[in-house]
């Protein structure tokens, strides 16, 4: 079930009615229960793969919680394994076939002795959900969380509709205690969380569709294309993917507010980065983090030698590229941003001194201007490969980039979709730039009298009623 259908509309009407008309012990089933009807929307078959890794992980939260010494580990390593395991088969199994195949044939054992795929789709947001259920027994073992007793509520916090499919990967410490405590409606919170709605389905179906038809036409003819064509295409795409991903944050969030839940931030205004280190502190806060938390941490992070903690960062964000996909493109993305943060640290010092000598002092609006348009283009320059479906591809556009022929010639297509796309993409840049720099969508409150919020979420319903693409598209990281 797609945030942007009306399928959804009804949904959530419907869901968050009940949800209050409830007494507060049946609140959780309810929820639970509708999260199950949400999921099974997409491939009702699929749900049964949810039920077993919440089986095995909550009794292995208890098992660790009660366990001492060595034992505690081992049922760690079940939990994970279990975990791993699942989204091993379902999403990575095909490609690690697809890999061992090309081997073989290169070694001239023929494509008779290649092997077959496994005829499987992969679950919806299954690397979310898995994530989630990871940080909970991690988290048990190491006595940040208690072992949640009540099976109902620990499904809940893995199935919990809102960010089941796309996240934020949430934490136990924040999320699991909200579903034991009553939630009274509250007027001001559901006027917020509506507005967080409003401003995520804007941000998808008004900007991210519409430039995502603008790409797709450029992407899917780029041998064609002129380097200056494909250079603003892949801008266009760095805005596409934020929005479409931030806006189905922002949904999350509004649809757990307006029942009382707070999830935490997963996106703040990451094209506004100073470095490539401050973007990923800004954008996907609960993935980076938790790779901070469970892998590079675990790793030695920065307690290491120098080359030792460079070896950290790009192994990080290598898994982190294979977390997207199992795609060497995707593989490559994240290996980029590895190398852009060792280049980053290692090259700071000398970076200041340039800035420095060409007059850009530090901390001023040139020096600020300059900084974050370098990380959009390195952005940008990277999303290539994720945006790409060949690595063929993915070179190909990157080198008519820098081809010099016909290089100032932008092809608009159809020029329609380009006015909106750039009327969608302008609108959201200034609002960004203008209030939310400073401010979250929630100050727009009735708090401050009601005209402000009446006349904001006035605006952007009307914007997407009259620019908004309708089609429904799937969002992005459905995909992972």
């Amino acid at each position: 079930m797609l945030f942007n259908s009306i399928q959804f509309l009804i949904f959530f009407v419907v869901v968050t009615t009940i949800y209050f008309a409830l007494p507060h012990r049946w609140r959780w089933l309810h929820l639970l229960i509708a999260s199950c009807v949400f999921y099974a929307y997409f491939i009702p078959i699929y749900i049964l793969i949810l039920f077993f890794t919440i089986v095995i992980d909550y009794a292995a939260g208890i098992l660790i919680e009660n366990a001492h010494g060595r034992r505690r580990k081992w049922y760690l390593v079940m939990s994970l394994v279990a975990n791993v395991g699942v989204l091993a088969v379902f999403k990575y199994y095909n490609f690690f076939i697809d890999n061992v195949n090309l081997l073989i044939h290169g070694l001239g054992g023929g494509q008779a002795a290649g092997l077959a795929h496994l005829g499987i789709i992969l679950p919806i947001g299954l690397s979310f959900h898995t994530f989630q259920a990871m940080s909970y027994t991690i988290e048990v073992y190491r006595g940040h969380q208690r072992a949640e007793r009540h099976f109902g509520i620990y499904s809940l916090y893995v199935m919990f509709y809102p960010q089941l499919v796309a996240g934020p990967i949430e934490r136990p410490q924040n999320v699991l205690h909200q579903f034991h405590e009553r939630h009274e409606f509250d007027f001001a919170r559901v006027v917020t969380g509506l507005q967080r709605i409003l401003w995520g389905l804007f941000k998808k179906v008004v900007v991210s569709d519409v430039c995502a038809t603008y790409v797709n036409s450029i992407y899917n003819n780029y041998e064609v294309n002129t380097g200056l064509t494909l250079v603003f295409a892949s801008a266009m795409f760095a805005i596409q993917i934020y929005c479409d991903f931030s806006g189905y944050s922002d949904i999350a969030l509004g649809t757990a507010r307006v029942m009382g839940y707070e999830l935490m931030e997963n996106f703040k205004l990451p094209y506004f980065s100073k470095s490539i280190s401050e973007f990923w502190k800004r954008w996907h806060i609960s993935l980076s983090t938790w790779f901070r938390d469970y892998l590079y941490i675990s790793l030695g992070g920065n307690r290491v030698s120098t080359g030792r903690r460079y070896f950290n960062l790009w192994f990080t964000f290598l898994v982190s590229g294979f977390w997207h996909g199992a795609s060497w493109n995707f593989v490559i993305w994240g290996a980029i941003h590895g190398c852009y943060l060792i280049v980053g640290v290692w090259t700071k010092s000398w970076r200041r001194r340039l800035s420095d000598a060409v007059g850009l002092r530090e901390g001023s609006w040139p020096d600020k201007a300059v900084n974050v348009a370098c990380t959009f283009v390195l952005a940008t320059l990277a999303w290539v490969f994720f945006r790409a479906t060949t690595f063929h591809q993915a070179t190909s556009i990157i080198a008519g980039m820098c081809t010099p022929t016909h290089w100032l010639n932008l092809r608009i297509q159809d020029t329609g979709v380009f006015a909106a796309m750039i009327f969608g993409v302008t609108t959201m840049l200034l609002i960004e730039f203008f209030y939310l720099r400073r401010h979250n969508i929630e100050d727009i409150t009735p708090a401050r009298g009601w005209l402000r919020p009446v006349l904001f979420s006035t605006a952007l319903l009307l914007l997407i009623v009259q620019f908004g693409v309708s089609e429904g598209d799937q969002f992005i990281y459905f995909q992972f």
